[in-house]
Order: structure tokens, then C-alpha cells, then sequence
């Protein structure tokens, strides 16, 4: 199983990287771990456009002039965990919300009739309110409408996972968080999740579960992003030797206003934000990258062309909110309150094309 590093050493490694050793990056075609610190360090910041050229050179001859668009669907903010920065944290006075399966497909056929192929399921992580049984029976209720059903809820085993797979789940997205393990010892109070160990085998058992891609990342504004940008090439790169076969895709979810009022205990800039996801780029060509609507449409809109490969639309982020706009109790408040119409047109005025469908539940069905 992967080992994450120790964080301390990642940040010694970012610390000591020098000018030469970020251009050395910059010049090599394929690049290694020592590469990929170079690039998220301080001495990389003033090769921020370069990076930005060369990025979107890699994106557009691996990814060609498209992004791909796709809504999450909230089944239920019930949460057995106890974490300090969340919004559905079951410290949390919130109004508590469970879909019904009538009330998800009715959610789902709202975002269909709005032109989604590709829908992400979200839950807050309770075993006794979302369970696999509730997720077979809605993947296979959804598996013939969309095109690619993915999901987000609390890490399941290997079986559970190969049980999702033949419902006609595609994808799997677990962040780690932070891969820092003191804080996240110190930000998870109780619950499953908090085991750190756990969760950081869970990409694994996805895929070995033969699911079609995985999704990892960290919660940017826990601890150092540059330490987390480091855990996360080399989780990656240890999927990708290990994974061969399996897609995989990175998130760079900050950290946005939520129930609770956690305040960031680092902060992330835009540009810090931009040289992650460059460095990234430059990494690992065939990544797939995520910015999600909790960034701002002004910034999504310059990040267009530059590394990102996919971008959420129309995003609400409280069960039940597509069909009830006064739906409360989200899990924290978006930053690009766009329509699917409107991101898609602006894609297309950059001279990209957006794009609702890169696969067919057919496949799922006939390799299941």
C-alpha cells in the first residue's frame, strides 16, 4: 500500500529547491518527483508564466480545445464525523436532509433536462443514512440517463466498490484532505474518518475495484499547500505504477465560507492555486485536473486553455437544492453561482468546445 511521505521532509525538499533546479524542470520532458518540488516552490514563483505556456501546450495537444462539464447532486448532509472545518460536521446545528430515491432521480432529471451527461453524487459520510444498498439502487436507476454517473461519499471497501461498479458507477472521488498527518489528526476529531490510514488506501481498493477512474486531492487551506502539492505527485505516481490501466483526475478544492465558520489555517492564493496546478501539469500530462465552482467565475474563466480539463456548472451543494431553491443546509457556498448555458458559453467565446459527453453507460454495462 502507498506510504505518504513524512510532510515535514516534503517541505525541507520545496524549501531547498533553487532557481537552476526549476529551470532544469522546466526544460525536461518527462519529470520526477525532485522535478515537481522544484515547481511548487517559492523559487518557481517568478516562472509563473512560463509554467502557465508550458502547461497549456501539454493540456491542449493531450486534451485538445475541450472541457468537460458535470454537476454534483447532494443525497444527504447526515455525518457520523466530527471535522472541524465542514459544514455537514455532525457538530453542526444544521437542518438535516436525506433524498429520498424518488427525490434523487427527480434532482437527477432536473440536471438532465438541463443538459448534464456527467453528475457527480455527493454525500455527507453516514453509513446509516446513505449505504451501498442506497447507492446500487440509485445507480441503477440513473446508469441508462447519464452518460457517466460518478460519486463522493464515505470510503466503502473493495467489495462494495465492485458491487457500484456493475450498478453502473464510473468514478470514484476521495480527497485525502490533508496528507499531513498531524493536522489531520488534529482537524478530524472523531468518526471513521479519522483514521488517516484508511482513507489513504481507499483510491486503491477504487481501483482495484476495477472502477474506470479515481479521483484524489487535498483541502486547500488545512496545512502547507506546497507540502500537500508534493503528497499528492507522489500518491499519484505510486497509483500510476500501480494502476496502470485506471484514469485518474486531481481537485484543488480551497476552502470556502460554511456552517461553522472555520477560518483557513493556511492561505491559499490564486496564484498559489495557478502554480499547483501548473506544476501538476507539468508532472503528470494525462492528469485529468478539476476546478470546481467553489473558485470564482473570474478566475475559471482566465484558468480556461492554461491546465484544467474539467470544470463543475450549476452547482448547488444542499440535498434537494436543484428542485427547491430554498433548500438549507448547504456543505459551503460556491463561488460561480453560472448556469451550465452560461459557463458553456463562455467556453466556447475562448474558442474551446464544452463537453457534456465522454462516454456511454453502454460501456460500463458491456465490460461489467
Amino acid at each position: 500500500m502507498f506510504q505518504s511521505p513524512d510532510f515535514n521532509q516534503l517541505r525541507e525538499q520545496i524549501k531547498s529547491a533553487t532557481s537552476a533546479d526549476v529551470e532544469q524542470a522546466l526544460n525536461a520532458t518527462r519529470l520526477n518527483l525532485n522535478d515537481l518540488a522544484a515547481l511548487i516552490s517559492p523559487a518557481a514563483e517568478p516562472y509563473l508564466q512560463q509554467m502557465a505556456a508550458r502547461s497549456s501546450e501539454i493540456t491542449l495537444a493531450r486534451f485538445g480545445k475541450t472541457t468537460q462539464l458535470y454537476a454534483p447532486i447532494y443525497l444527504s448532509n447526515y455525518c457520523t464525523n466530527r471535522c472541524v472545518y465542514c459544514g455537514f460536521s455532525a457538530d453542526n446545528r444544521i437542518k438535516r436532509k436525506c433524498l429520498t430515491l424518488d427525490e434523487a432521480e427527480k434532482e437527477a432529471m432536473i440536471l438532465h433536462e438541463r443538459g448534464f451527461q456527467h453528475i457527480l453524487l455527493v454525500s455527507g459520510e453516514a453509513e446509516n443514512a446513505v449505504d451501498v444498498e442506497y447507492m446500487e439502487a440509485i445507480a441503477l436507476r440513473l446508469r441508462n440517463k447519464f452518460a457517466a454517473v460518478s460519486i463522493e461519499i464515505q470510503p466503502l471497501s473493495t467489495e462494495h466498490y465492485q458491487r457500484l461498479f456493475l450498478a453502473g458507477i464510473t468514478a470514484v472521488a476521495v480527497y485525502q484532505e490533508t496528507y499531513d498527518r498531524d493536522m489531520y489528526k488534529r482537524v478530524h476529531l472523531s468518526g471513521k474518518k479519522s483514521d488517516f490510514d484508511y482513507r489513504l488506501e481507499t483510491p486503491a481498493r477504487v481501483a482495484e475495484a476495477g472502477m474506470r477512474e479515481v479521483g484524489i486531492g487535498a483541502l486547500l487551506g488545512l496545512s502547507d499547500w506546497r507540502a500537500e502539492g508534493l503528497a499528492i505527485g507522489h500518491h499519484l505516481n505510486w497509483l500510476r505504477k500501480t494502476f496502470w490501466s485506471t484514469a485518474f483526475t486531481v481537485s484543488f478544492p480551497r476552502m470556502r465560507p460554511a456552517t461553522g465558520e472555520f477560518e483557513p489555517l493556511e492561505i491559499v492564493t490564486e496564484s498559489n492555486l495557478s502554480q499547483l496546478i501548473f506544476a501538476l501539469r507539468l508532472f503528470d500530462q494525462d492528469v485529468g485536473l478539476i476546478v470546481s465552482t467553489r473558485e470564482e467565475a473570474r478566475y475559471r474563466d482566465g484558468m480556461l486553455k492554461l491546465g484544467p480539463t474539467r470544470y463543475s456548472a450549476g452547482s448547488c451543494t444542499a440535498p434537494g437544492g436543484y428542485g427547491d431553491s430554498d433548500s438549507e443546509a448547504e456543505q459551503f457556498s460556491v463561488g460561480d453561482h453560472r448556469s451550465l448555458q452560461e459557463v458553456s458559453t463562455m467556453i466556447r467565446e475562448k474558442g474551446y468546445d464544452p463537453v457534456y459527453k465522454d462516454w456511454d453507460s453502454s460501456f460500463q454495462i458491456t465490460t461489467s
